[in-house]
């Protein structure tokens, strides 16, 4: 095996621990926290993900850039993220009484302390967030130190964080500790801090990243804040509103999709129904579909890009994230109920990666490269970070919580109500997008680039940033 084939095996392997650690509780995370009688608070685990992907990634970018080089970075992140994720684990299993697995959530109430958790899981997320781009910037040095194309031989490696992420649900779902899954006990914030205690050692095993500190920049560049002037070229403001509008979808489903599966076991129908009740008891399974369908997609998006454009892509995802969840209200864990679940997580992988991948061109293709990057972290604030974190702000708190959440435990059929009435919810609220997107956003691909220069002019001309230019 020859060196560049060894760094490509060992980088694969950096991106797959990488994701694992993401995919051991991501999906299943919500149903061990409903079990344990903090159902109606699962929504603030997952917004959290994004309200520190606001300025942690940022924060830590200025460290790995100026300070200490980017693979001790990423080892040290991944010490304090995966210490405080094995620490959530442990309060948990310190907290529960013993035999707790046969309790029911009401039982089960107040034994773990939500501030306790909610702190210790925070500090885990708020180390684990800028991993993903330490672990991008690692990889790329490596390769350019390879000799090796960044453009062709990164997104191949890519794929195997995909990979990692699906091997670590199924993990999840089909590895039982004294008879109870991963994906039902609070285990599963343990396995994913082995993960990155693994990470701990393998990226000091990377070549060295160099670091600069003599690196101009505020702080505000930094946390990607001084982007949003572009938000003073009128088609670039739409885009990112959208942008916003859309990512208001991206963690609904992996909020609260397995307990929504999981609710099935619950009702004797579909407890005995198809092959035993099997989809029912094995939702992280099913759902791992969704990134496995993540992965094929992405192979799809240069066809379509050049059949339907920028504008027909983005429309595309938008009516994926209709079906994704109106798939979820009309389908059930018998036959042919089934079908529309599968069928919803196959249509995820348009949905997340036509937009993501797509929006990431046509910004890209909007700016010149001296805003490239900036333009980059303000499409991730605006999707992964406000949009992801006032949607799983609203959807929990004003649509699961008082259709699902407040119906008794017990009454498993009216929950299951409440959950088609939620996931028709939020497929309308992704219709009426996608019909606004329709109405009100022009493809500009054929525009000028935003330029800094065209910036400053405008800065000069409204130096209070009230006025958004029109389209030149």
């Amino acid at each position: 095996m020859t060196n560049n084939r060894l760094l490509k095996v060992k980088l694969a392997g950096l991106s797959f621990i990488e994701f694992a650690v993401w995919g051991s509780y991501l999906v299943s995370m919500g149903m061990f926290l409903y079990r344990i009688g903090l159902g109606s608070q699962i929504y603030l685990f997952y917004m959290v993900q994004g309200l520190v992907s606001l300025f942690m990634p940022g924060v830590i970018g200025i460290v790995a850039d100026r300070y200490l080089p980017a693979q001790k970075t990423l080892s040290l992140c991944h010490f304090l993220a995966g210490g405080f994720m094995i620490a959530t684990g442990l309060y948990s299993m310190l907290s529960l009484p013993a035999g707790w697995e046969t309790m029911t959530p009401d039982e089960l109430a107040g034994y773990v302390q939500f501030g306790m958790i909610f702190t210790l899981y925070t500090l885990s997320v708020a180390f684990y967030m800028p991993t993903i781009g330490i672990n991008n910037s690692v990889a790329f040095n490596a390769l350019e130190k390879g000799g090796l194309d960044t453009v062709k031989d990164f997104p191949p490696i890519r794929v195997f964080g995909t990979v990692g992420f699906i091997v670590a649900e199924l993990m999840v779902n089909f590895v039982h500790i004294d008879g109870m899954a991963l994906q039902m006990s609070y285990t599963q914030f343990i396995a994913s801090g082995i993960f990155s205690l693994v990470m701990v050692a393998y990226a000091l095993t990377m070549p060295n990243c160099p670091v600069n500190k003599s690196k101009g920049g505020s702080l505000a560049d930094a946390l990607g804040l001084s982007a949003f002037k572009l938000f003073k070229r009128k088609e670039m403001a739409i885009f990112f509103i959208f942008s916003m509008l859309l990512g208001v979808s991206l963690q609904i489903t992996n909020s609260y999709g397995t307990m929504f599966i999981e609710q099935f076991a619950q009702v004797k129908e579909y407890a005995d129904g198809l092959m035993g009740g099997w989809f029912a008891h094995n939702p992280t399974f099913l759902i791992s579909i969704s990134q496995c369908s993540e992965a094929l997609c992405i192979l799809l998006i240069p066809v379509f890009l050049k059949r339907f454009g920028i504008k027909g892509v983005m429309l595309i995802a938008m009516m994926a994230w209709v079906l994704r969840f109106g798939f979820f209200g009309i389908g059930n864990t018998n036959f042919p109920g089934i079908v529309w679940l599968v069928l919803s997580c196959i249509v995820y992988g348009v949905a997340f990666d036509f937009f993501n991948v797509s929006g990431g061109i046509y910004v890209d293709s909007q700016t010149t490269p001296e805003l490239r990057s900036s333009a980059q972290g303000l499409f991730m604030i605006m999707t992964n970070g406000i949009g992801a974190s006032l949607g799983t702000l609203i959807a929990g708190e004003c649509v699961v919580n008082r259709l699902v959440m407040e119906l008794p435990h017990e009454a498993a059929a009216e929950r299951l109500s409440g959950w088609h009435d939620s996931w028709m919810i939020f497929a309308a609220y992704a219709l009426v997008v996608a019909v606004l997107f329709v109405i009100i956003f022009r493809d500009s691909s054929g525009h000028a680039k935003v330029t800094e220069k065209e910036i400053e002019e405008s800065e000069s001309a409204d130096p209070a940033g009230f006025i958004i230019e029109e389209e030149k």
